[in-house]
């Protein structure tokens, strides 16, 4: 192989570098925000998908949170490229502060009970043979209620953060290059 390793990464340091990048985590960001804001599309296409893929993060459906972003995003033609990048806002690091604030707010909507703190004790088994059933009424549906109201608002905060931030780009850009900014077409 052309871009191989001479000596393969180690166990220990790809879990390293899996939590902890290899430059640092602002070079990280910077790069992501670099990647959003060179996307080739109107402002509100870049900015529709970064907030399908942020809305899409909130819910508790790991496996489908790619294609309920991309779904979201097409419905709001948005771009797609762009709600890929909105789903990396889920992450190991933010994934237990998104999971016990939407399981907080479901819980406070549906004024359900607080379990006793333990797994149920079929968790394992139930998860074993896939009855969703088992973990439904305590855990899973307080995070699917609450995760809309925080997706929404967090999509809602995403989608204004991008959009008046790739229109700047987008302006500053053209006016660089020497002609007047592109008006962005009526949806």
């Amino acid at each position: 192989m052309l871009f191989r390793r001479r000596q393969p990464e180690t166990f220990s340091q790809k879990l390293r570098l899996a939590l902890w990048p290899r430059r640092s985590w602002r070079r990280s960001l910077l790069y992501m925000k670099k990647r959003v804001l060179r996307l080739r599309a109107t402002p509100h296409a870049i900015a529709a998908g970064v907030a399908a893929g942020v809305f899409a993060t909130f819910t508790p459906l790991l496996g489908f949170h790619f294609v309920m972003a991309f779904v979201i995003a097409y419905l709001a033609r948005g771009s797609l490229p762009a709600a890929a990048l909105g789903c990396l806002i889920g992450n190991p690091l933010t994934y237990p502060l998104i999971w016990g604030a939407t399981y907080e707010a479901g819980r406070f909507l549906t004024a359900a009970e607080i379990p006793d703190g333990r797994a149920p004790e079929s968790l394992g088994a139930a998860l074993s043979h896939g009855d969703i059933a088992a973990i439904w009424g305590p855990y899973l549906k307080p995070m699917l209620i609450g995760s809309i109201p925080l997706g929404l608002f967090f999509a809602l905060v995403s989608y204004g953060l991008v959009l008046v931030g790739v229109r700047s780009f987008q302006a500053a850009r053209a006016q660089k290059a020497g002609g007047a900014p592109a008006a962005e077409p009526a949806p």
